[in-house]
């Protein structure tokens, strides 16, 4: 099964084009890395899918059907500068929102749903942060919320801007081994990264981007010199020596 199917996707911002006839496929039960320069249209991509902004054309399949019918079945991490990080809520408060989807009119969160909750928490390592206000969190700290909030809805495609935007390394090498335990359960993430020296690592699966598809498909074939001067052109400086280890094999890659 595809976790994504998109055809002739084109967005225009003002009557500019950011993305234009984006075709692509991704099977369920990838870890995928969405790269591309600044202003490639990355994040405006997973926003497009999402429903988040309109599109000028194009079909998209999420699970093989319409996002209508499957919305509760996708989480999204927007960047951390995009959160009122002064709204007065705990931790506990903000990761227990991600339960509220599944919880019908009016209806207030079960000892299940707290449960599922704290879980979240322990998972990324925050249990002795469950009750202190967002506000008084480190940035990595407050990613680690975001992505507890995430993990608390059990969605089954997740899509997430930057998670490792300013985290140490230390808070970023926390976050990739939970979601590849996400992975390794049937979870389809899709993260969009700025890094080429840690993406051959960290994704079974990318998406090349600059305003249209560069190249989808399996790290091992698509993390290539060839196609990273295409996505990057004059940006690309020593980045086309990462692309030589890449063909060399010298960054070990989950087969898909």
């Amino acid at each position: 099964m595809n976790s994504l199917f998109v055809q002739d996707l084109s967005v225009s911002y003002q009557r500019k084009p950011v993305l234009w006839n984006i075709n692509l496929k991704v099977p369920t039960g990838k870890l995928v890395g969405i790269l591309g320069p600044n202003g490639a249209g990355k994040s405006t991509l997973i926003k497009a899918i999402m429903g988040l902004i309109p599109i000028q054309s194009g079909q998209i399949l999420i699970l093989e059907k319409p996002l209508s019918q499957v919305r509760q079945q996708i989480s999204y991490v927007p960047q951390r500068e995009s959160v009122d990080w002064d709204f007065p809520a705990s931790v506990f408060d903000v990761v227990l929102m991600g339960r509220y989807g599944k919880l019908g009119l009016l209806q207030r969160p079960r000892t299940s749903d707290k449960e599922i909750a704290l879980d979240a928490i322990r998972l990324v390592g925050l249990e002795n942060y469950k009750d202190r206000q967002i506000s008084q969190l480190s940035g990595g700290q407050q990613q680690r919320v975001f992505l507890a909030r995430a993990l608390a809805q059990k969605a089954d495609i997740y899509f997430m801007d930057e998670p490792f935007a300013g985290v140490d390394i230390a808070t970023e090498q926390a976050i990739i081994a939970i979601l590849r335990r996400m992975r390794d359960d049937g979870k389809t993430i899709f993260v969009v990264h700025h890094d080429l020296q840690t993406a051959p690592n960290y994704f079974d699966w990318l998406i090349l981007l600059n305003m249209h598809l560069v190249a989808s498909g399996a790290t091992h074939s698509t993390f290539t010199s060839k196609n990273l001067e295409e996505t990057y052109g004059s940006k690309l400086t020593i980045l086309s020596k990462i692309g030589e280890l890449r063909d060399k094999s010298e960054f070990p890659a989950r087969e898909s």
